[in-house]
C-alpha cells in the first residue's frame, strides 16, 4: 500500500504591512489611556515584524463593520486568495484540477454557503464527483487533521487530495467601544491573513505523512476562545495556553516518536505552530530543543505573525525550501479544547 505523500505546497498572501506602521497608523489610536500602553508594549514584544492583511486597517477600518458586512467580504478577499495557493500546490505536484479525488478546505473567520469548497471546485474546474469536506472553527491546529483525512482517503481510494487552509483574521478586529483587554490585545497584536494548499498523493517524492495524532484536555476549554458577535469573531486567549501546553506537548510527541522508532535527536525540522513567543519557549524548553531548533517557526511568526491554520503549513513549505531541506518533521499545532495536533513526515526521493 502506498504511503501519502505531499506532493506539493502553494502559499498566497495579501500585501503586508510592519508592525510598527500597523501600530502608529491604526492601533495606538484604537487604544486609549493606560491600555494604550500596555498595548504599545504587547505590540513590540509580539515577535512579529510584519503581517499581511486582507483588509489592511490602515486602509479601511472593518472595526465597526457587523459581522453580516465581513462575511459578505470574506468570500470576495478569501476565493481569489485560496485560487492562488491552490493553483501553485497543483503546480508544485503536476497535476491538474480534474485530477482531485477529495477537497478539503479548513476556515474558522468567514463562513458562506455555498462555501470555498464549492465555489473553488467550480473555478477550478475540478470533477463533479470530487469530494469535499469543509473543516470550521478548529482554529490554529485544522491543518493536522485536515492532512489527516486528506491521508486517510489517498491510503483508502488511491486518488489525490487537496488540503486548502485559508484565513482572513483581518476582517474581525474588534470595535474600540467594545471591552478591551489583554487578551484582545494579544489577538490583535499577533494574527495576520494567508492561504496555503497542500496536494497529498498515493506514493512517489514528498515528504511522506507518516501519522497524525492528538490531545486534548478539556479541562482547560475556556483557554482558547471564537465567539461569533455582532461585530465580527471575538478571541479569547488566556495566558495560562503555555501552561497547559508544557504539561502535555512532550508525551504527545515522545509517544508520535516512539512509534516510529524515532528519537528527537533525529528529527531535523520542527514545524510548530507560533501561537506567540511564549508558544515556542515552552515547546523548546520541554522537548530540550537546541536553539536553531525552531528558527523556521520564529522566523514565520517574525515575517507573517499568526495566521491561524495556515501557518504551520507556511513553516513546513519553509523546512522544504531550506539548504539543506529537513528529512524528517514534526508538526505541532494547538488550539481550542485545549488542543495539540502532531504529524510525523519523513522525506522521500
Amino acid at each position: 500500500m502506498s504511503v501519502p505523500v505531499i506532493a506539493g505546497l502553494g502559499t498566497a498572501q495579501p500585501p503586508s504591512a510592519s508592525q510598527d506602521e500597523l501600530w502608529e497608523g491604526f492601533f495606538s489610536r484604537h487604544f486609549t489611556g493606560t491600555t494604550r500602553s500596555l498595548a504599545q508594549r504587547i505590540f513590540a514584544n509580539s515577535g512579529v515584524t510584519r503581517r499581511q492583511a486582507a483588509v489592511n486597517p490602515l486602509l479601511e477600518d472593518v472595526s465597526d463593520w457587523p459581522t453580516e458586512r465581513r462575511m459578505r467580504r470574506y468570500q470576495v478577499e478569501a476565493l481569489p486568495l485560496g485560487k492562488e495557493a491552490v493553483g501553485r500546490a497543483l503546480t508544485a505536484a503536476g497535476l491538474d484540477a480534474g485530477d482531485i479525488g477529495m477537497f478539503i478546505v479548513c476556515s474558522c473567520t468567514g463562513y458562506a454557503t455555498p462555501g470555498l469548497d464549492i465555489l473553488l471546485a467550480r473555478d477550478l474546474g475540478m470533477a463533479a464527483d470530487t469530494q469535499r469536506m469543509f473543516i470550521g472553527h478548529m482554529g490554529c491546529y485544522a491543518a493536522l487533521p485536515g492532512l489527516g483525512a486528506a491521508s486517510d482517503f489517498v491510503t483508502a481510494r488511491g486518488r489525490p487530495a487537496l488540503l486548502l487552509c485559508a484565513e482572513l483574521t483581518s476582517l474581525h478586529i474588534q470595535p474600540s467601544s467594545a471591552r478591551v483587554d489583554t487578551q484582545q490585545i494579544v489577538s490583535h497584536a499577533l494574527f495576520s491573513d494567508a492561504a496555503v494548499a497542500a496536494v497529498v498523493v498515493p506514493g512517489g517524492p514528498g515528504y511522506a505523512l507518516r501519522e497524525v495524532t492528538s490531545v486534548t484536555d478539556t479541562s482547560t476549554a475556556d483557554h482558547m476562545t471564537w465567539d461569533v458577535t455582532d461585530a465580527g469573531f471575538r478571541m479569547g486567549l488566556s495566558p495560562k495556553v503555555p501552561q497547559v501546553l508544557s504539561r502535555h506537548v512532550r508525551g504527545l510527541v515522545d509517544d508520535l516518536l516512539a512509534r516510529h522508532g524515532v528519537t528527537t535527536s533525529e528529527v531535523d525540522g520542527w514545524a510548530v505552530h507560533p501561537g506567540g513567543p511564549r508558544i515556542l519557549n515552552v515547546v523548546e524548553r520541554e522537548l530540550a530543543l537546541p536553539p536553531e531548533g525552531l528558527a523556521a517557526s520564529w522566523a514565520t511568526l517574525d515575517e507573517h505573525g499568526n495566521c491561524s491554520s495556515p501557518t504551520v503549513l507556511l513553516i513546513l513549505d519553509r523546512l522544504g525550501r531550506s539548504t539543506p531541506a529537513a528529512r524528517r518533521i514534526v508538526m505541532l499545532a494547538f488550539g481550542p479544547g485545549l488542543t495539540l495536533y502532531a504529524a510525523l513526515l519523513d522525506r522521500q526521493e
